[in-house]
């Protein structure tokens, strides 16, 4: 019986014959289990993200989609939707950005190669998978911007390719009372406070 791992590194029994199943256990196993991620050929669990983590990403994807969709720059979409980066790598995404000229790697079932853009919403569960694990992943396989949404602090530290190769480098990190602007898509102004706004 094969072994997952949620993002805190403890092994949870799947319970399917992986011998027995169709050529596509991903999509096999994603129908008859919980959300699941593969990172270096290592399968890890998705836990459900919480309602903080909801209103958060519900906040950034509205404002990143009615950017790209007023200005046709491409396409917006939010977890879980899943991305094929390898053989050995699909990773789940909190919000992702794919522009025009990759419309390619969009298909029915999933993307498959790097997006433009990724955004990932911390949590304690996450924190070191998103802050080591997957900007290793992101940066070897071209993810030209890497976003990482912190709700405890509420900041949003924004990523770019480093002139090393293969790394990133922090650009930028946008707190509360400032307006978080993108090389990626010129002329996008996101107000962080807005990204965190707690409705009353």
């Amino acid at each position: 019986m094969p072994r997952v791992e949620t993002p805190a590194q403890i092994e949870v029994p799947v319970d399917m014959n992986m011998e027995t199943a169709p050529p596509d256990k991903y999509l096999y196993l994603s129908l008859v289990e919980p959300q699941f991620e593969i990172i270096n050929g290592r399968w890890y669990m998705v836990p459900a993200p919480g309602t903080r983590h909801q209103e958060i990403s519900g906040a950034l994807h509205a404002m990143l989609h009615t950017f790209v969709r007023r200005n046709h720059l491409g396409w917006v979409y939010a977890a879980p939707c899943d991305v094929e980066l390898s053989d050995a790598n699909t990773v789940q995404p909190d919000i992702l950005f794919v522009s025009r000229g990759r419309r390619a790697i969009i298909t029915e079932a999933r993307i498959k190669g790097a997006p433009d853009l990724v955004v990932e919403i911390l949590s304690p569960a996450s924190m070191k998978m998103d802050r080591i694990t997957k900007r290793q992943l992101y940066a070897l396989y071209g993810v030209q911007e890497y976003w990482l949404v912190d709700p405890e602090t509420e900041t949003v530290e924004v990523l770019r390719p480093s002139d090393r190769g293969g790394k990133y480098d922090t650009d930028a990190v946008y707190g509360a009372g400032e307006v978080l602007e993108s090389l990626l898509l010129p002329g996008l102004q996101v107000n962080v406070r807005e990204i965190f706004a707690r409705l009353e």
